[in-house]
């Protein structure tokens, strides 16, 4: 077994490693093959040539042009990134088909995750394509039915524990130090990281250039710092010339790092009891918090927090404008964004992409929450009725 691949967190200072890649020469980017998708880039993926490809046929999601938001907004090009295309409806599954990959090929029986629901998920869905076991530790009520349903449907073994996301994960890192059947999968495991990069490759492949801003939700904080990790090595292979700046995004009620950054600070203070509709981004200590602050500072860029409220607004805002329905944590990016704007960070004439993290059929309860008019006809007549006074 190789130990870099379960080496995962400092030794002397507890924090997640990462992967770093050695270019040696350019990278030619014209001649990568394959269809979209992560294993498109799997040159630029450190996973054994012999290792078996778990997958799903994740990435290769689209970036959608905006037509009202942006232009509400009085933006010169606004695009969305819905990683809620992906297999079981996450940007998750880049990250996911890496980690069984490598799981497998090291021999585990099994995967397990602390989860505020989409990693549960995604793991439950890849452990069942490479018929492993997968286990997964959530907060007990604080995981969003949709995504609860789909690690029971994929057959997971569920562990629910009283206290927050941030006790799940503490259990899932001291299981892992004495466990050698089941393989960690959180991202404190860089080399799921490797997969999530491939969001900024595929950024760069469909826009054809290098956006001035790029807006994450921000909650365990790998996402952002991974996606800098994928612009910065596209920089370093010759690919690219410019970087883009980070932006991150977090709801209110579990903000440390926006406090953090706002306060000039490069401590965090960890919120003991995070609360927000954004479930997926309701972590109040962010494992990947010194990545990302180092993400947002190297690049140029910021983190703010947004309310719960904006969240919805904004939800709202790319269902009924845009046609994208996507959960409430892949809103704050939106919502964030009319913030950035309003303190110019960033400008109106930036090219600009917002990470959609998530499907809005992951958190249903939120999506049936908006307001919209409902009729009751007791016949079909009365239907007509009631539809030729809509149009007339």
């Amino acid at each position: 077994m190789h130990p870099s691949y379960t080496s995962f967190l400092c030794p002397h200072c507890r924090l997640p490693l990462s992967v770093e890649l050695t270019f040696h020469r350019n990278v030619d980017w014209e001649a990568i093959p394959g269809s979209p998708g992560v294993w498109r880039y799997r040159s630029l993926i450190p996973v054994p040539d012999k290792a078996e490809i778990i997958s799903l046929n994740e990435g290769g999601t689209p970036l959608i042009r905006s037509r009202k938001v942006g232009d509400d907004l009085g933006m010169k090009e606004l695009l969305i990134k819905f990683e809620g295309l992906n297999p079981t409806g996450s940007f998750k599954d880049r990250g996911m088909t890496v980690g069984v990959t490598l799981a497998r090929y090291l021999g585990f029986k099994g995967i397990m995750v602390a989860s505020t629901g989409n990693t549960s998920a995604s793991a439950a869905a890849y452990a069942a394509r490479a018929s492993m076991k997968c286990v997964v530790v959530l907060p007990k009520g604080k995981v969003a039915r949709g995504k609860l349903s789909q690690a029971i449907l994929h057959g997971a073994v569920i562990i629910e524990v009283e206290g927050s996301f941030d006790d799940a994960l503490k259990a899932v890192i001291n299981a892992s130090l004495e466990s050698r059947e089941l393989y960690p999968l959180n991202s404190f495991n860089p080399w799921r990281l490797e997969g999530q990069k491939t969001i900024a490759y595929e950024i760069y492949d469909q826009l054809g250039r290098v956006p001035d801003a790029v807006v994450v939700p921000v909650g365990n904080a790998g996402n952002i710092s991974a996606i800098w990790k994928g612009f910065k090595e596209l920089k370093e292979g010759g690919v690219i010339d410019a970087l883009p700046r980070m932006y991150g995004v977090q709801a209110e009620g579990a903000a440390p790092l926006a406090k953090a950054w706002s306060a000039g600070e490069s401590t965090l203070t960890p919120v003991e009891s995070p609360e927000t509709i954004a479930t997926a981004i309701r972590i109040g200590k962010p494992i990947n918090w010194v990545k990302a602050l180092k993400a947002v500072k190297e690049s140029g860029g910021a983190i703010v927090a947004v309310s719960d409220n904006e969240i919805l607004n904004a939800q709202s805002a790319l269902a009924r404008f845009e046609g994208l329905g996507v959960e409430p944590a892949s809103a704050a990016p939106l919502a964030g964004l009319r913030e950035l704007l309003k303190s110019r960070e960033i400008d109106r004439d930036e090219v600009t992409v917002i990470i959609a993290t998530g499907h809005a059929l992951k958190d249903p309860e939120t999506a049936a929450s908006h307001e919209s008019p409902i009729f009751s006809a007791k016949s079909p007549s009365e239907a007509v009725e009631i539809i030729r006074g809509l149009v007339s």
